[in-house]
């Protein structure tokens, strides 16, 4: 089948999430974190996904943005950082982190391809919000899809599902992208044709589902959504 929907995740995919701890870090009186800001931005986001797992595993979902504050305050702890305002600072940061910088041309080839595209996140309707805003890519996206209307977290197949509902696509007719190695993998076992951006260079997770299409960045996805 044609590819006919691009679906992407948002954060890690199309916003860079450790920004937030780098851009805190370049400012006046958080030189605290000059050198503990790359763990500390590793630790929030491996807790963050961590914690999305455990609570759709024991269905204890909260929204990402209690998921988000819950990591960071365990990577500021495990970094000896007690600090109101930076925790503060850092949080006000993450609501408005910024792209990638092929984003918006990567969007704007598909849209011109005929191609319908969305995020599908994990994210709460507001963070999205937010972030879409924040970049500038709201007019590229025909719709911002967030896992708050199942009420669980990726990669559920009740997550997958809502990309059939809002386009009324197959799952062969959409190309799914993310930076995730476990959400590209689950979402090619769903069905869909997946890409894995896998910008830091990780080795494969071992998972029964392989994803089929692995790049080192965005650049390449308007030709591939062509080519499939």
């Amino acid at each position: 089948m044609t590819i006919t929907t691009c679906v992407f995740d948002a954060y890690g995919t199309l916003f860079d999430v450790a920004a937030a701890a780098r851009e805190a870090a370049a400012e006046p009186g958080n030189e605290a974190l000059a050198e503990l800001w790359p763990r500390l931005a590793a630790d929030w986001r491996d807790k963050q996904l961590q914690y999305t797992w455990l609570r759709a595993i024991t269905g204890a979902h909260a929204d990402f943005w209690q998921v988000t504050q819950d990591g960071l305050d365990w990577a500021m702890e495990a970094a000896g950082l007690d600090d109101a305002g930076l925790r503060a600072r850092l949080l006000a940061l993450y609501r408005a982190l910024s792209a990638y910088p092929e984003v918006p041309e990567v969007l704007s080839a598909l849209k011109q391809a005929g191609k319908e595209t969305a995020i599908l996140s994990n994210g709460s309707p507001g963070m999205l919000d937010d972030a879409v805003t924040s970049a500038g890519i709201g007019a590229l996206l025909d719709d911002v899809l967030s896992v708050e209307s199942v009420g669980v977290f990726k990669p559920h197949p009740s997550v997958y599902d809502l990309v059939g509902a809002r386009f009324g696509c197959t799952p062969d007719q959409v190309l799914f992208v993310s930076s995730n190695g476990w959400d590209a993998a689950a979402a090619a076992g769903y069905g869909f044709t997946t890409a894995w951006v896998n910008r830091a260079g990780a080795p494969v997770d071992r998972l029964p589902w392989v994803p089929p299409h692995r790049l080192d960045d965005l650049g390449p996805i308007p030709e591939l959504a062509q080519r499939l």
